[in-house]
This record gives structure tokens, sequence and C-alpha cells, in this order.
């Protein structure tokens, strides 16, 4: 978990992410629309993706990707972020 740990400890969005995922894609446009500007990292482009993957996958995260943290809290994959933006919390947890 230490590399997760570690990046996810720099910037205050995270988004893990692989380029061929449609749900990653839209996760990441939907953040961005409420003007946040996340740390994407793209697991299939990035030099240690296959640790990060594990990592994430060794945190319960299953599928391993698309995966949000914000304020270093794990909030989940697709369905926790769309279940938050549909009760219209998604917003105050990024301005939070």
């Amino acid at each position: 978990m230490a590399m997760v740990t570690r990046v996810v400890a720099e910037k205050p969005v995270v988004i893990f992410s692989k380029t061929s995922c449609c749900m990653c894609h839209t996760i990441k446009s939907l953040i961005n629309s409420f003007g946040s500007n996340p740390v994407v990292y793209e697991l299939d482009e990035h030099p240690n993706g296959k640790q990060l993957e594990d990592e994430l996958k060794a945190l319960g995260c299953k599928p391993s990707v698309p995966v949000v943290f914000i304020g270093q809290q794990l909030l989940g994959g697709s369905n926790e972020i769309m279940s938050l933006h549909l009760k219209g919390k998604l917003a105050h947890v990024l301005k939070s």
C-alpha cells in the first residue's frame, strides 16, 4: 500500500484509471465538471501501474479502476461516485 498511500498524500483529488476504460473517462469528466483538477494515474501507461493496481486490489477495489481518493480518503469506484453525484453530495465532498 506504500505507493498508493504516497501518491494520494500528494494531491487533494486522485483518480486511478485506465485509458481503455469508458467508466474511467466518465468519472474523470464528472469530477472535472465540478471545476476540480484531479491528478490522474493511467495505470496502463504508468511505469509502476501494475504495482499500483495490485495495491488498489489489496485495498478491496474490485474492479481496480476507476478509483477515486479525495482528501486521502478512498471514496470508491464508479458506483460510489455516481451514487454521491445522484444524491447531490459529490460537489460538497469535492469542496471539503
